[in-house]
């Protein structure tokens, strides 16, 4: 893990396209702004967690094999 120290106003650069700047620190909580394109999807990793879990549900409920489509001769 790669450790900076920032102050506001303050960036980041990952790569050549994402910009993570420090907009505000009050107290405990640190404000973050985030600019990447948008094929990069950007969450806060209690999101991203939570969609890896459904994801992971939704795969082991789904059915082995499709249905044949309604009307289909057989």
């Amino acid at each position: 893990m790669l450790i900076i120290t920032r102050r506001p106003d303050q960036k980041v650069m990952i790569g050549d396209d994402v910009v993570v700047e420090v907009l505000e620190i009050v107290g405990n909580q640190v404000r973050l702004g985030v600019q990447a394109p948008q094929s990069i999807r950007v969450f806060r990793e209690e999101i991203w967690l939570a969609v890896k879990e459904e994801n992971r549900a939704a795969a082991q409920d789904a059915p082995q094999t499709l249905p044949a489509p309604a009307g289909a001769a057989g």
